[in-house]
């Protein structure tokens, strides 16, 4: 059976992030580690580490995960923005390697001089940076997969294997499987056909073995739109049949799902819920 688990508020504690989703009886969980849409971050205490820690040996939650600030842009043609996207994701990984997380999602970025083969480039080198500067850290950085709006990069699984190939460490790297953004990006999910070719294009070119955790979200948009809107499962475009694929598929069994769906009831937490209660009813008995 798959790890399901969703994304939650740090809001009052890093820790609370974990008790939430013990709550609702999550196998895993992930987080921000800071404000997403802030460059600034406050320095992690002791005491930040010391409970969080606690919290997450006593909730037993497996694969724990960050994701990165959305201002990072490892990929920008622009020197000043570039080399501030570099020192943001340092601190992102320090952060993540304090908190005892497993792993660390981050989009690969946009070349926004719409020069892909030379954006890969800058990805490339800038984690290529990042690891020199924490070597031996156990935190493994996961690229995800994006749907492609504008000048982003990721939604070719050819993206993904270049920066593999031009990396100097990538046992390093891992890959997350974003399912709203594939379906946009243009590989099919459903019917079983099509899924198995995807999953057959994504082996080739990457290897299984990298991938190491997936994002579960519906999506909004139609397919090969390259537009990101998430959706609830079975609520979108992607229909709840691709779902009952995917988290029925033996060779993603203990893999961390995640939950990146709308919050958009009063509580926040309603949703989630919903979704994971819909999700574990797919798995065969």
């Amino acid at each position: 059976m798959p790890l399901f688990g969703a994304h939650k508020s740090i809001a009052g504690g890093y820790h609370n992030a974990l008790l939430e989703a013990q709550a609702h009886a999550c196998d895993t969980v992930q987080l921000f580690t800071k404000n997403n849409n802030q460059w600034y971050a406050k320095d992690l205490t002791e005491d930040d580490i010391r409970v969080f820690k606690k919290t997450l040996r006593q909730t037993r939650l497996r694969f724990p995960m960050a994701h990165d600030c959305y201002l990072i842009n490892l990929a920008s043609p622009d020197a000043t923005l570039y080399r501030k996207s570099i020192e943001a994701f340092v601190i992102e990984v320090q952060r993540a390697e304090a908190l005892g997380l497993r792993y660390l999602v981050t989009h690969p970025g946009a070349a926004v001089d719409r020069d892909e083969e030379a954006g890969l480039i800058r990805v490339a080198r800038a984690l290529d940076e990042v690891h020199g500067r924490c070597p031996d850290f156990h935190v493994q950085v996961l690229l995800e997969t994006t749907a492609g709006q504008g000048s982003s990069l990721g939604h070719r699984f050819e993206h993904l294997a270049r920066i593999l190939s031009l990396v100097s460490q990538p046992e390093r790297l891992g890959i997350c499987l974003d399912t709203c953004h594939v379906f946009a990006a243009g590989y099919a999910l459903y019917p079983e056909n099509e899924y198995r070719a995807t999953f057959r294009a994504f082996d080739r070119l990457i290897g299984l073995s990298r991938l190491r955790a997936f994002h579960l979200n519906d999506s909004l948009k139609a397919f090969g739109s390259r537009v990101d809107r998430h959706a609830h499962i079975g609520k979108g475009r992607i229909g709840i049949e691709a779902f009952r694929l995917l988290v029925n598929d033996r060779r993603f069994r203990n893999r961390p799902m995640v939950l990146e769906t709308p919050k958009e009831s009063a509580d926040v937490d309603d949703m989630d819920a919903i979704n994971l209660r819909v999700l574990r009813r797919l798995v065969a008995k």
